[in-house]
């Protein structure tokens, strides 16, 4: 994998060239809703007069996912997007369709992020996926996806790559996340069909679906001003938020779930370090009989925490690294 390619004067996408010095909003034209209204996904396009890598940073492939459309929003905002060589690509809100129905998912009832590399004659989110992946996809060096936890699920703020690959290793220790998640690539994923192209990309985790966080949104937009530094693609004016505390790596990681049904409270905070046999929850029916110890089964940190006031048994209630480098 290489992030400094050579790239031709005019760059190609959409049916448009954009020149180096240009800056461009397009839309991604991807289906219709029944009235016969396009639904368009706005990609925001801005190049340097200076050539470089392109760098395709994109949000909101899950619908319902806004804290990561809030950071890109702010790259926006800042002018994060405005390179001092190559070219940046931003896409807030992949999955417009999801966000308009405030859904995680397709129209057709699928979860985009395992309809990559897609079909061309396939379901509607298939499609989207097939097109994605050749119209916009193959233009980037190098991809920075972000992503919440799903419904009440909160994501402690991560990078989650795949292990023995130097080029993203080094990536992620300079956005520097507060975690660091070594994993394999899920079958039909976005990130597994960057990895297919030999494309680069970090995939962060902040927060959780139809929720927004603004301090942990402020921690990712200080990794991706590191990252685009360290490409020599960010304006000097803008300060780069220093690294104070490194990344911890977690190898290994495992889900406690809930051993019963009830009100579930919560004992301990996100990010913490937590020891085996630790209270860390507890299990309450409503009427006030019964209350059952969640006790943590491991020394780990607590990586994410389900906030949903009532649980089943067997919902996933807490996610904890087991090995840390």
């Amino acid at each position: 994998m290489t992030i400094d390619k050579i790239h031709p004067e005019d760059l190609e996408i959409l049916g448009e060239k954009i020149k180096l010095g240009e800056s461009r909003k397009l839309n991604f034209n991807t289906a219709r809703l029944f009235t016969g209204t396009a639904v368009e996904v706005p990609v925001f396009i801005e190049r340097s007069i200076n050539p470089g890598p392109t760098v395709l940073i994109t949000a909101g492939i899950h619908g319902d996912e806004v804290n990561g459309m809030e950071i890109v929003r702010e790259v926006l905002t800042h002018k994060l997007n405005i390179p001092t060589r190559g070219t940046i690509i931003c896409m807030p809100i992949v999955n417009i369709f999801g966000f308009i129905n405030k859904s995680r998912y397709f129209p057709d009832g699928r979860d985009l992020n395992r309809q990559f590399p897609g079909n061309s004659k396939g379901s509607l989110a298939s499609r989207f996926a097939f097109n994605f992946s050749k119209e916009i996809l193959p233009l980037a060096d190098f991809c920075m996806d972000f992503h919440t936890g799903g419904a009440d699920r909160y994501n402690a703020a991560q990078i989650r790559i795949e292990d023995d690959n130097e080029v993203v290793s080094k990536l992620a220790s300079v956005f520097n996340a507060p975690f660091t998640l070594f994993g394999d690539q899920i079958e039909g994923s976005y990130r597994e069909s960057c990895g297919k192209m030999n494309i680069p990309i970090l995939l962060n985790e902040s927060g959780k679906s139809l929720s927004l966080d603004k301090m942990i949104c402020k921690e990712a937009l200080s990794g991706v001003k590191r990252v685009l530094a360290h490409l020599d693609m960010l304006n000097p004016k803008i300060e780069v938020p220093p690294i104070v505390k490194k990344s911890i790596l977690i190898k290994e990681t495992h889900w406690m779930r809930a051993d019963c049904s009830g009100f579930l409270h919560i004992k301990t905070n996100l990010q913490d370090f937590v020891t085996k046999d630790q209270l860390i929850a507890r299990i309450s029916d409503p009427f006030g009989a019964v209350s059952h110890p969640v006790l943590a089964r491991n020394d780990g940190y607590i990586i994410n925490i389900n906030q949903a006031p009532m649980v089943y048994q067997g919902d996933a209630i807490f996610h904890i690294s087991t090995k840390t480098e």
